[in-house]
């Protein structure tokens, strides 16, 4: 656990950083609340938990049949360069690096970042933290990604075009990039928001903005002017009788689209 001193001295400052870009101080501060909450498998949010680690193995199966790779390797992703953009508390971050990954994790929350690296060290896992939002990367870092992962942080951004370019511009030419997000349709208004904030609890009430979220048609768009070619597609659905998430052809709620990247113009 983060000292709480240091805690208290992060939940004051991590609106009024002097990071500047794509990003909405307001949605910072609703994940700074319980950026410590993730982790815990007995938790409040051990739902969370649970939807990370569905999302996670079909992130690991996809990369695995994008490169050629066994996902039933000791270490299927051994050589590959990742990079989570708004990797929160490391959640993605730490099995893709279990997997032999070289991963790079991203954040503009400067509690979530402390929290991933505290937890990644705790895991004994070499993973590269940086407080930094994808436009700096982008500017500073000259890697080009093997893959780029954006999981849930576009319905937060106010500017969803330019999150999308960012992360294409991240990934290498025949490269690989993974977005997960929530589809606007009136079933994800009432599973997402609803059941999920209201009634169920598993999120803290007001974590999603309905009229952010981002059909799958409008991120094939936005994908494409960066250069992006869609190759998969799926949905994520939660069975309530076994309280687990798995995939699902369904593209309602949650959703996840892989993407390979084209050669520049």
């Amino acid at each position: 656990m983060l000292d709480k001193s240091k805690l208290s001295t992060l939940q004051n400052n991590s609106t009024e950083h002097s990071l500047t870009g794509n990003f909405s101080p307001k949605e910072i501060a609703k994940f700074d609340q319980f950026a410590e909450s993730w982790w815990d498998p007995n938790g409040k949010y051990k739902t969370a938990l649970e939807f990370n680690r569905a999302r996670v193995d079909y992130f690991i199966t996809q990369i695995c049949t994008f490169y050629h790779r066994n996902p039933n390797d000791k270490k299927p992703l051994q050589g590959l360069h990742i990079l989570d953009v708004g990797c929160g508390g490391g959640l993605v971050c730490e099995p893709l690096a279990k997997a032999g990954a070289t991963v790079v994790g991203i954040d503009v929350s400067e509690m979530s970042i402390e929290v991933a690296k505290r937890h990644a060290l705790k895991s004994q896992l070499t993973i590269e933290y940086r407080h930094e939002h994808a436009q700096k990367t982008n500017a500073e870092d000259k890697t080009r990604y093997d893959v780029v992962i954006n999981a849930e942080v576009i319905e937060h951004v106010p500017n969803q075009k330019d999150l999308v370019k960012q992360c294409s511009e991240l990934c290498k030419v025949a490269g690989c990039l993974i977005m997960a997000t929530l589809n606007r349709t009136v079933k994800s208004y009432l599973v997402a928001i609803l059941g999920a904030e209201y009634i169920m609890r598993y999120l803290p009430i007001g974590t999603h903005s309905w009229h952010s979220f981002v059909t799958p048609s409008e991120l094939n768009q936005m994908s494409a002017t960066g250069q992006m070619q869609l190759i998969n597609a799926t949905g994520m659905t939660y069975n309530l009788l076994t309280k687990t998430w798995h995939t699902t052809t369904s593209l309602g709620v949650n959703y996840i689209q892989t993407y390979r990247r084209l050669a520049h113009d």
